[in-house]
């Protein structure tokens, strides 16, 4: 066999090959809270926190993708309530414990401590840190918002 002809028939394997390397390489910022497989909202359903008021766990069969995070729904229909509108249901702080960021820091949530104010997503490491949170929300969004800008786009173990 020729080095052209095996050339040729290695090429396209290679190609895929490369091609996979840098796809695996396209995951979520340091600027959103997500798991090894770039899975936001510990899997819940953005959605559901508005229309349930409550955690309802998304399934892998109903996903959108934003700011290169995976989202996951409870059904088609919120999916596509979703993908109409993704700044209206994505969490703050890239999906960050609203909490923590008030110090600066980033910590994972488990998705199920939340809360809609003036219609945005805030989450939380937990229930007992989202009580911690809620005590006074207006000043803790407000800290929050001020942290956000110079912490978004830094590793969380570098905080």
């Amino acid at each position: 066999m020729s080095f052209t002809s095996l050339f040729s028939k290695s090429l396209p394997t290679f190609i895929a090959a490369c091609a996979f390397s840098f796809s695996s390489l396209a995951s979520a910022g340091a600027d959103t809270e997500t798991d090894s497989n770039d899975v936001i909202l510990a899997g819940h359903d953005a959605v559901a926190y508005f229309t349930e008021n409550k955690p309802v766990l998304g399934s892998a069969e109903y996903t959108a993708t934003y700011n290169d995070a995976i989202y996951r729904f409870s059904s088609a229909k919120n999916r596509d309530l979703f993908s109409a509108n993704p700044t209206k249901y994505a969490p703050q702080y890239g999906g960050f414990c609203a909490y923590g960021t008030t110090f600066g820091k980033k910590f994972e949530i488990d998705g199920k401590a939340f809360e809609v104010v003036d219609g945005k997503l805030f989450v939380n490491k937990n229930v007992s840190v989202y009580e911690a949170w809620k005590k006074d929300v207006p000043t803790h969004i407000s800290q929050a918002n001020k942290e956000w800008p110079a912490i978004e786009n830094v590793e969380s173990s570098e905080l």
